[in-house]
């Protein structure tokens, strides 16, 4: 109990406080709102894009997986003249995707690879056009709906038909307000490559999600057409892998594993020569990342909480002065070193706590507001309401032992003589 009436006395008194010295007290609690407010600005982006990524590998199919050349999770950079290790192993070739769609648990294997073209409509030219060269039956596993017109088919993709869909923002591009279907786009892939004409089929509009927005321009032809009519290279080529739904997913792994082994003539004690790329693997690589990302950004943010603590221990030490005849009456009336010590350290904490709060508003102000101009869904979790508090506290104990340890040091004789 008398814990709790000193703990209310010292917030009473630090109220009082700031009240007093509103510029000095108003600064410090600036720069400390403006360090809460970044982490908690940080974390709920952080949080928005996990929720978009993990909506997007849901839509693709959580146990669906790629056969791809190299695992790059396991890249590492290499500054000798040596070549990677992953160098020499064999492309991933369309023969391939056609045999593993044949195996017992396997529904799909849709071969793909991306390039950059370059689109002429007239006078209107587009550069660096985010390409892929897929199978038919993409769609199935992209979030979003044709706005117009439709896929290309099997049949269309045999034959290396000239066909191409388009995302909405680049049929707009390109022909205005004029319906693209079944006009023709000059594409080109390298700056001395020649162009072909390719028809439109299709103009696909995916969900609305952060990778839609960062690229806008974007589109995907018939693989066989990419690599017999444009040269596109297909050195990193994979196939998209879709179990069917009695199989499990390690079943399957094991039977592509077999027929790849199979078809390179890989003997028992041969290495793999190609990789499995899972979902969850693109998960837990995605999840270092924004890890990696938010300790920069947080060890930045900490910048602001650094400069609200240099002004929490000029602000209390210019207090201390101000009050050392206040510090002499209370010691001289029988308060301790230990009461003195706690009034100044809750003063400071009550400080730091205040620009806790004006960050938190701060940031959850910037978070709806990018929630609500964005495709981010970004939201404050708790953890970080809870961490932002707690860092503001800490913040102000920190900074505050030193001038507070100052005042409860004070000679109570040489205080009352203070003027």
């Amino acid at each position: 109990m008398r814990n709790l009436n000193m703990l209310g006395e010292g917030v009473r008194i630090a109220l009082d406080s700031i009240n007093a010295n509103k510029v000095r007290s108003g600064l410090t609690i600036l720069g400390v709102a403006i360090g809460v407010g970044v982490v908690v600005m940080i974390a709920a982006l952080i949080t928005g894009i996990q929720t978009s990524v993990m909506d997007g590998f849901e839509s693709a199919g959580p146990d669906n997986f790629g056969v791809v050349r190299f695992d790059f999770t396991a890249v590492r950079a290499s500054f000798g003249n040596r070549r990677p290790p992953w160098w020499n192993k064999p492309v991933i070739e369309p023969e391939e995707a056609e045999r593993l769609a044949r195996l017992p648990a396997i529904q799909e294997a849709l071969y793909n690879f991306a390039f950059a073209s370059t689109m002429v409509v007239d006078a209107r030219r587009v550069n660096s056009v985010q390409s892929t060269a897929y199978s038919s039956g993409w769609p199935a596993y992209q979030p979003g709906t044709f706005a117009a017109g439709r896929d290309f088919t099997p049949h269309e993709v045999a034959q290396s038909r000239p066909l191409v869909v388009i995302s909405l923002p680049l049929a707009e591009e390109l022909y205005g307000g004029l319906n693209p279907l079944g006009r023709k786009i000059r594409v080109s892939v390298g700056r001395r490559a020649v162009s072909e004409a390719f028809t439109v089929v299709g103009v696909f509009e995916p969900e609305e999600n952060i990778f839609a927005a960062a690229v806008e321009h974007w589109a995907v032809f018939p693989f066989t057409s990419a690599m017999k009519r444009l040269k596109a290279s297909n050195d990193q080529a994979s196939v998209w892998v879709v179990p069917r739904e009695s199989a499990l997913q390690a079943d399957a792994i094991d039977q592509v594993i077999g027929s790849m082994r199979s078809m390179r003539g890989l003997r028992p004690r041969d290495e793999n020569n190609f990789a499995i790329m899972r979902s969850d693997q693109l998960v837990d690589m995605f999840n270092t990342f924004l890890g990696v990302f938010f300790l920069i950004m947080f060890a930045l943010s900490s910048v602001g909480l650094l400069v609200g603590g240099i002004g929490v221990i000029g602000i209390m030490l210019i207090s201390v002065t101000e009050r050392t005849r206040e510090i002499g009456i209370r010691k001289a009336v029988g308060a301790t070193r230990q009461e003195i010590l706690w009034q100044f350290l809750v003063e400071s904490a009550v400080l730091t706590l205040l620009g806790g709060m004006a960050g938190l508003t701060l940031g959850g102000a910037l978070a709806e507001g990018v929630a609500a101009y964005t495709p981010i869904p970004a939201t404050i979790p708790i953890w970080a309401i809870f961490t932002a508090l707690v860092m503001a506290i800490v913040t102000g104990v920190l900074f505050g032992i030193a001038p507070a340890y100052r005042a409860s040091r004070l000679d109570p004789i040489a205080a009352l003589r203070h003027e």
